[in-house]
């Protein structure tokens, strides 16, 4: 079978019979909170689905046990032995063997409501193939309860006859033998494990019973299927097995396809936790440390590399899988592609979060689920979902039809490797051109937006420069899109292509491109404006990238944005002088003063990035360029501080430029102007006629 019912291990995401404790009560406010757990229990509703009638059995027994406790409360007792002692400050009127009774009853309702909980919040699909497992801690909180009840001293609490009567029934109930599954339910889950074996063997399964199945398990729509996803993702997380993790993913898959065959597709939600989490961190000023240098947005899960730099693992990830094997900020060959995680940093960042009312979720969840090897049946599900898909795509003459289909490739793109190979490989680009010059702006940003899932396979970049239409049509979307986030998608499509060193020249070659970013980099919103930035960053690793670079308007660009993006923006500006050699410097010359300023008040890696290009300006430059910096008032005082205060790095760049002042300073400046300092090998000694 692909997945039997006996490789999903119990869950791990609730607490422990251990963890649950009875209050320190007084006896009759102990049997108040009694009285007050097993009413909440009794409104609960049984589950209609799976375990309705172990829900309803344990629903119907705390109506009983709440009578109970109601009588027993009513009543006034006034128990007298030596050995009585006080409670919480109070003089108790129970017998001692009673009160221990009550501290257990309580711990075992308390389990009882946990589970009916998580019976009802969890995965149905979960629950399903975990039912013996269920069904098991329903008998066995059953028989505890029993217990209790049986050495309840109801002589000695003088119960009536009435009650008397009513603890006999309650006991009765619980005393049964073996645990109940039902075997409705237990014919479904063989129905389930029986259609994911044929899913294995390449057999695409029957509709009719495909939607028996997920009609019995109130999974009737999009949005249910959606939510049903959701849950599985996050019951990996309880996982420690792998191959359990692998085959709830198969059931990811089952659901996927099964959501897209009977529902159709569907559109994005407009308050999902994620989109409400980016909505909130674009509206506030995210702490420099907190950001991740490859995407610039609000890090949610940091690692860190063999290099000691810390990014964020979604984006570092990526970077691997696009087959980089170096540092992208240090530049540096990475020894190894482990990543540690920054608990310290990420604990900083989950405080940060809750003061300003950011919703903080981790992306650990998808990570480890992208992580597990794929099984056969999650394959071969997801390749009838993506062939499904694709010919609906074909055939669909309706822009809203068309919209949802493009909307599910695009979220599965987003999922795993094996998802966008299998897009890819199913002819899904061609589609896609067409589409980015829809009229529709939310059937455009579904499109590009695929493309860009897509170019993450380092295979599909090949793919994507070289079918027929698609570059051209997302530098189309780049320059002209209807929003702004189909532009920003672009231009982070232009950022994962440039990955590729033959790809990155070839972009930076065309005109369109870089204006495109320029254009989006000066006008755009905050994010659009860094999905510009990163690209453009990128693109200035290559020192001929840099020329058009910088023929494009870059230096123009980031004077502009140094304001609003310092950080950003002296980066851009650092990799630029770094490698566009004497025109970059000339370039920069009206800079210095804004770089200064950024010295002055920067973040530490805005500081590190401006004193790291004021060295390189005053080396490449000559005097002109060190004297225009030792006219600005403070600058030594400015960068002491930074070799006091500062980054590693940063302190080393000020110690350096320091020395070049002080070396002005004293007259010697035929060695600045030589670049005596300079680690840069100079192709030419001309001296730069600056601008006047």
């Amino acid at each position: 079978m692909a997945v039997s019912p006996e490789s999903f291990p119990p869950r791990k995401r609730r607490p422990s019979a251990n963890c649950f404790v009875a209050p320190n009560l007084s006896d009759r406010n102990l049997l108040k909170s009694l009285l007050l757990l097993s009413s909440e229990i009794s409104t609960l509703q049984p589950l209609l689905f799976l375990l309705k009638r172990n829900t309803s059995s344990i629903i119907r027994k705390s109506k009983l046990l709440s009578v109970l406790f109601e009588e027993i409360l009513g009543r006034d007792f006034t128990y007298s032995n030596d050995s009585n002692t006080s409670r919480g400050g109070h003089v108790t009127g129970f017998p001692p063997s009673a009160v221990l009774c009550f501290d257990e009853l309580y711990i075992v309702l308390q389990r009882m409501k946990t589970l009916l909980e998580d019976c009802r919040n969890c995965s149905k699909m979960w629950l399903l193939m975990q039912i013996d497992v269920f069904c098991n801690v329903f008998h066995e909180l059953t028989l505890e309860l029993s217990t209790l009840l049986d050495i309840l001293p109801s002589k000695k609490l003088k119960l009536n006859d009435d009650v008397q009567e009513l603890l006999i029934l309650i006991t009765k109930q619980c005393s049964e033998k073996l645990a109940y599954v039902d075997p409705k339910d237990r014919h479904l889950r063989s129905q389930v494990v029986e259609m994911l074996d044929r899913i294995e063997r390449e057999i695409v399964p029957d509709q009719c019973k495909l939607a028996e199945i997920f009609e019995k398990l109130t999974l009737r729509d999009s949005t249910s299927c959606r939510d049903e996803i959701e849950l599985l993702e996050e019951e990996i997380q309880s996982q420690t097995d792998e191959k359990a993790k692998s085959d709830i993913i198969a059931l990811i898959g089952f659901v996927r396809y099964a959501k897209c065959v009977l529902y159709g597709g569907s559109t994005p939600r407009t308050n999902s936790r994620r989109r409400r989490a980016a909505e909130a961190a674009a509206d506030v000023n995210v702490p420099a440390d907190f950001r991740c240098p490859i995407s610039l947005d609000l890090m949610r899960d940091p690692v860190v590399v063999s290099t000691g730099q810390t990014y964020d693992r979604s984006s570092i990830t990526l970077w691997f899988e696009s087959g980089h094997t170096t540092c992208p900020k240090t530049g540096q060959t990475l020894t190894h592609t482990d990543l540690i995680p920054n608990s310290a940093l990420k604990n900083l960042i989950a405080m940060w979060c809750r003061e300003q009312k950011i919703p903080f979720e981790s992306t650990e969840m998808n990570v480890k689920s992208n992580s597990v090897v794929t099984n056969k049946t999650a394959l071969e599900a997801t390749r009838m979902t993506v062939s499904f898909l694709v010919n609906k795509l074909k055939a669909s003459q309706v822009v809203e039809s068309a919209n949802r289909l493009v909307h599910e490739l695009r979220v599965l793109a987003k999922t795993d490797s094996d998802s966008r190979a299998c897009i890819a490989e199913a002819a899904a680009l061609p589609l896609m051109v067409k589409l980015l010059g829809s009229e529709y702006p939310s059937l455009q940003v579904n499109a590009v937006t695929t493309i860009l899932n897509l170019s993450i396979l380092e295979a599909n970049k090949t793919r994507i420069m070289e079918t027929d239409g698609v570059l051209n049509g997302v530098i189309e979307v780049l320059r002209s899109g209807a929003t702004w986030e189909a532009k920003g998608n672009a231009a982070a499509t232009i950022f994962s292509l440039s990955g590729v060193p033959a790809y990155k020249k070839r972009l930076a070659r065309k005109t369109r491109v870089v204006k495109g970013l320029m254009d989006l980099a000066c006008e755009g919103p905050t994010n659009s404006k860094r999905d510009a930035l990163v690209a453009i960053l990128n693109l200035a690793g290559d020192r001929e990238a840099v020329g058009k670079l910088i023929e494009g308007g870059v230096v123009e660009m980031v004077a502009e944005i140094m304001d609003g993006l310092p950080e950003e923006a002296v980066t851009i500006l650092e990799v630029v002088v770094k490698k566009g050699g004497l025109v970059a410097v000339a370039a920069a010359y009206p800079l210095i003063k804004k770089l200064a300023i950024v010295l002055t008040d920067g973040t530490d890696r805005a500081r590190e990035s401006a004193a790291a290009t004021l060295v390189n300006m005053c080396r490449k430059g000559g005097s002109e360029m060190v004297a225009e910096l030792a006219g600005v008032q403070g600058i030594e005082r400015v960068i002491w501080e930074i070799m006091g205060m500062g980054t590693g790095r940063g302190r080393r760049k000020a110690a350096t430029l320091l020395r070049v002042l002080r070396r002005w300073a004293a007259g010697l400046d035929a060695e600045v102007a030589s670049g005596a300092y300079s680690d840069v090998n100079m192709n030419t000694s001309t001296r730069i006629v600056l601008p006047g």
